[in-house]
């Protein structure tokens, strides 16, 4: 089997980068970190080290995110108002 070189780890990079672009490539490098670690995790039995204080900015940040989204409106019916008119074309 042949080894894989500066070359091949540049070419491989440059098609990851052209096909989920630079915008997606921080997610995908956390993700990926995320589920490294949940692997060495479970094949050497160690319980999950992140504590509650380290979750918790994370927490407070998504809260505050989910807050300051406008939350949609429900759709108003204007067949109660007034009914509708006839668009001519």
């Amino acid at each position: 089997m042949p080894n894989v070189g500066p070359l091949e780890i540049a070419v491989v990079l440059v098609i990851v980068l052209i096909i989920f672009g630079p915008k997606r490539l921080p997610e995908l490098g956390k993700s990926m970190g995320h589920g490294i670690r949940e692997f060495k995790n479970s094949i050497s039995g160690d319980s999950d080290k992140d504590s509650p204080d380290e979750k918790k900015p994370e927490l407070e940040a998504s809260q505050q995110a989910q807050v300051s989204q406008p939350q949609p409106q429900p759709p108003t019916t204007a067949s109660a108002e007034s009914p509708a008119e006839p668009v001519e074309g």
